[in-house]
Order: C-alpha cells, then structure tokens, then sequence
C-alpha cells in the first residue's frame, strides 16, 4: 500500500508547443512522489473561443492549470473564469518575465512561441536532426567527414539519444556500433573534421538495459550473450582497445544522464577548437 499514486488533473495551457510547460510540470510533479498527474496538453491556444473550450475541459476534470499565453486579455479570462471554479491557475513564465524586465528594465515583447522563431538557430537543429536520423546506426558512412561528432559504443550505451540531444543543440551528429570482429568503416579513419568519441558503462549496467530491451520486445526469457555480463565485459575491452589505438576519448555513461553525456562531449569539442 506504501507505493500507492494518489492522482491529480494537471491542465497544461500554451499558446506554443506547450513544451516549456510539459517540462515544468514533470520538473515540479516529480518533487512529490506520493501524487502522478493525469496531463491534459492543450497547445497552440490564441483565441477566446479556444480559451472557453479548455474552461469547459477544466470544469470537467478539475485540477491544477498551468500556462504560457501572452495575450493578456485571453490570460485576464483564463484566470478569472479558472478563480470562479475554485482551481489553481499559474502563469508560468510572468514571474520569471517580471525579474527579466526587472534587471533589463524594459518590457518584454510578448510573441507567442518566441523561443520556436524560424531564425538560423533553427533551421540549423532540423539539418542536425535530419543529419542524425540520416548517420544513426553506422547508416551512410561515405558522408561522416561532414559530421561534428562522431559516437562510438557498442549496444546499449546511449549513443542514439545522444545524438538526437545533440542535434536539438545543432551539432551534427553520427553514430556507429562497436561490434567485436566487424571493422568499422574506413571513412570514419579518413574522417578529419568531425570530434569522435567512444561511450562506455559498466557491464552491470548495459546487461540491466538489455534484459530490459529483451523483455519490452517479447524476446524468450532465459540468458543470453546479449545479456551475459562476462560477454559485454569483452565488448567493452574491445571498444576500449579501438579507442586507445586510434587516440578518441572514452566517456563512461554508466552514471550520466543524456545531458550530461552530451554537456562532456561539447565540452571535449570545445577544447579541441
């Protein structure tokens, strides 16, 4: 009975993606263990007819409402009507925009989904996202000179979700698999531009990845190579054999997040430059 979820209707407003406000609400939800909320995402609302339609939703399943609408008129209306029910209703980001204005003294703008401008930065992030799906998995290795980095590692060590992450910052990145007695492939030696690093874990963690990745996929219970840890102890020597020979630094993600793989790869580049 101890690990029963008490559950709560969480009413996400944006008049965005409603990213930022997904975000901050796992963020915040995450902080009290005993409660698991029951997300309603209601995106791109910037009209009072779409505004009156939430409210009906909101009345239905009563909760907390958390939102991000600069229209000031359709927020006033938000608020009010959310007041009249007797449910909690935040505008995320004016506290944060008041201190901004505060020190820059100057009001922001309010533009919806301002921080989704098709500006460079943008379009940079879709090539880089495109060029990871394109490089993911040792895929077209004849245009890996073209890459910011390059991520090596054998099975299970992250190297896919760090790309992507990676891409979402606009780094190009491509990923091979380290297999023992397959080489890799010979563009990756020629390869002059791109930073190439090896990922790594302990062999406890990637076998407890795999058992995962078996079980989700319906694969016969039972111990495989795939999960043996004294085979994955192999792998790893092998991995680490390839990156000593050829100088590219290893970074163990036995402990780290997506994040902070990526934060020491960009790190790595960087010192590089």
């Amino acid at each position: 009975m101890e690990n029963r979820k008490n559950f709560f209707h969480l009413h996400l407003i944006s008049d965005s993606t409603g990213e930022t406000l997904i975000s901050t609400g796992r963020a915040v939800s995450a902080q009290f263990g005993g409660y698991e909320p029951i997300e309603h995402v209601y995106p791109l609302v910037r009209s009072r007819k779409q505004v009156l339609a939430v409210l009906r939703a909101i009345d239905e399943a009563p909760g907390i409402v958390l939102y991000t609408v600069v229209n000031e008129e359709l927020g006033a209306l938000l608020e009010e009507m959310c007041r009249d029910m007797n449910v909690p209703c935040v505008n995320v980001l004016d506290p944060v925009a008041r201190v901004f204005q505060s020190y820059l003294g100057t009001a922001s703008r309010r533009r919806s989904g301002a921080q989704h401008s098709l500006d460079e930065d943008y379009f940079a992030r879709i090539e880089a996202l495109n060029f990871a799906m394109d490089h993911d998995d040792g895929q077209m290795p004849e245009t890996y000179d073209e890459a910011d980095v390059v991520i090596l590692g054998i099975s299970r060590t992250s190297k896919t979700p760090t790309s992507v992450y990676l891409a979402n910052r606009g780094v190009k990145a491509a990923n091979i698999p380290i297999v023992p007695g397959m080489k890799l492939p010979e563009s990756l030696y020629r390869a002059k531009r791109p930073l190439i690093v090896c990922l790594i874990a302990s062999p406890g963690r990637i076998s407890q990845v795999r058992e995962f990745r078996e079980f989700g996929s319906g694969a016969d219970e039972g111990k495989s190579e795939y999960t043996d840890r004294a085979v994955i102890a192999e792998e790893l020597k092998y991995a680490r054999s390839l990156a000593a020979q050829n100088n590219w630094p290893i970074i163990d993600v036995s402990r780290r997040s997506i994040e902070e793989t990526a934060a020491a790869i960009l790190a790595l580049k960087y010192e590089l430059k």
